[in-house]
């Protein structure tokens, strides 16, 4: 293991991929294996492309990673994908959508499915982020799924997030609803040669007139992700929040919060193996049949595992 881990710091892809399997599946010294990688991370920058089903997310990413690749930057993308939840599998499109960039040697793409996750993520994105830090690159994009307004798990995993819209998702009161919409530190309307493009822009406009006292209000633009247009706007704006972060020292908050949060998911995901082993032990489908006849309720069975996972 240490051996991968040693080959995922001198830049070998072969065994960057290795890595990001060996966490994504939870595989035996997964854990020991990000102790010893976090050393080497805090490097990369992590932007977040985030937007509705068919706001062309892939697309965009696939040209702001190629214009920064102009600049010799090395670039991770992690693009997530829905997961059946009867075959628990994922089509993984968005890498074939990115299938030219798959060939350059400095850019590393990792499909994942959701697994049951909720808000957009994979389980593993953290851990993978990490890997891909470790690995050497300046910039790593992460894809979210694309599934809807609760999807706002990025904003706790990006240092910029990009919210992808196009126009004709719905009406005006569409571009003030929370969540998704609220975490956004640069917007892009993008497929902006269709109607009601610079009408979605203004919409959005109109909605941060709302919060009057912004440190950074987020920047809008047009583009057009299939042929490249805007997509130099898009990044220029990036960039801009990325100085603003730097300067501001934001980015030092930003990653604190994120760490808070990441020791809580550890601990949740601990207790919840607990929880699963004394669910195991005891008969607990003998006291869950006993709530139909009432002889027992949730709560009780709930105290009885809290108790047995607390001992």
């Amino acid at each position: 293991m240490n051996n991968l881990v040693s080959s995922l710091i001198q830049g070998n892809k072969r065994a960057c991929a290795k890595l990001i399997t060996l966490v994504e599946n939870e595989l035996d010294g997964y854990e020991e294996v990000l102790k010893e990688v976090y050393k080497h991370t805090g490097n990369a920058y992590i932007i977040g492309i985030t937007g509705p089903p068919g706001a062309g997310k892939s697309t965009f990413t696939d040209k702001l990673a190629k214009t920064l690749r102009q600049e010799d930057k090395k670039i991770g993308i992690i693009a997530i994908d829905p997961t059946s939840p009867f075959t628990k599998g994922a089509i993984l499109g968005d890498r074939i959508r990115m299938n030219d960039l798959s060939l350059d040697k400095n850019v590393f793409i990792r499909s994942m499915g959701t697994r049951g996750s909720l808000g957009g993520l994979s389980g593993a994105t953290q851990a993978a982020i990490k890997i891909l830090d470790a690995y050497g690159c300046d910039y790593i994009f992460i894809e979210t799924v694309g599934v809807g307004q609760s999807e706002v798990d990025i904003v706790k995993t990006a240092d910029t997030t990009v919210m992808v819209m196009v126009p004709g998702l719905g009406d005006d009161i569409q571009a003030i609803k929370a969540g998704v919409m609220e975490i956004a530190d640069v917007f892009v309307v993008n497929k902006a040669d269709k109607d009601g493009a610079k009408k979605t822009l203004i919409e959005i406009d109109m909605m941060l007139d709302f919060k009057k006292d912004w440190d950074f209000r987020p920047p809008i633009s047009l583009a057009i992700s299939e042929n490249g247009q805007g997509v130099n706007d898009v990044l220029n704006n990036i960039l801009s929040h990325k100085k603003y972060l730097h300067e501001s020292k934001e980015i030092d908050n930003k990653r604190l919060d994120r760490n808070k949060l990441e020791v809580k998911e550890i601990v949740h995901k601990r207790i919840e193996k607990l929880v699963a082993q004394v669910e195991a032990k005891e008969d607990i489908d003998t006291l869950l049949n006993k709530t139909i006849t009432k002889e027992c309720d949730p709560y009780t069975i709930g105290q009885k595992i809290f108790e047995s996972v607390v001992k």
